[in-house]
């Protein structure tokens, strides 16, 4: 297993010790507590020199545990490593779910070694392209990315899954 996918795995404690933390004050509404006190954190993973960060609680614990999966959503979003042979055992895998970031980490190695072209990546995982673009489009940050990916590979936008 490769380490970021080690990393990904990981619960939000055992990632919290290989990560560097910032608190600041939050902007935005949200009243006193969020102007007055240190309730937003910034995450560094420096392994890989990502970060992510979170305001939207008053509570500094609940952002750095937000921090923390936005943190694993970037790695899963920025890092590429050699595509699976066959689709990831957990194809059904929920959004929620532990294992998310690296599903969704898979899904986009397998994406990026087609260049992006979704039709190609299916047939190689022996899926329908409507079941593919559905994992991509349920996921706002994962479907934006796609996007600029394509653009930047000169192929068009991909159009959202009909139901």
């Amino acid at each position: 297993m490769s380490r970021r996918d080690e990393i990904l795995l990981m619960d939000e404690t055992e990632l919290a010790k290989i990560c560097q933390f910032e608190f600041f004050k939050g902007s935005g509404p949200g009243g006193q507590k969020r102007n007055k006190t240190s309730s937003a954190v910034r995450v560094k993973l420096p392994e890989f020199d990502i970060s992510a960060s979170d305001c939207t609680e008053r509570s500094q614990h609940r952002n750095r545990n937000n921090a923390l999966r936005k943190l694993k959503i970037a790695i899963a979003l920025q890092i590429r490593e050699q595509p699976l042979d066959a689709a990831p055992d957990n194809w059904d895998c929920s959004m929620h779910s532990q294992s998310y970031p690296l599903f969704t980490a898979q899904i986009l190695d397998q994406l990026s070694s087609c260049k992006f072209n979704h039709q190609t990546a299916a047939e190689k995982w022996n899926k329908s392209q409507t079941s593919f673009l559905k994992k991509l489009f349920r996921d706002p940050d994962v479907w934006q990315f796609v996007q600029k990916q394509r653009e930047l590979n000169s192929i068009p936008k991909l159009r959202p899954p009909v139901n």
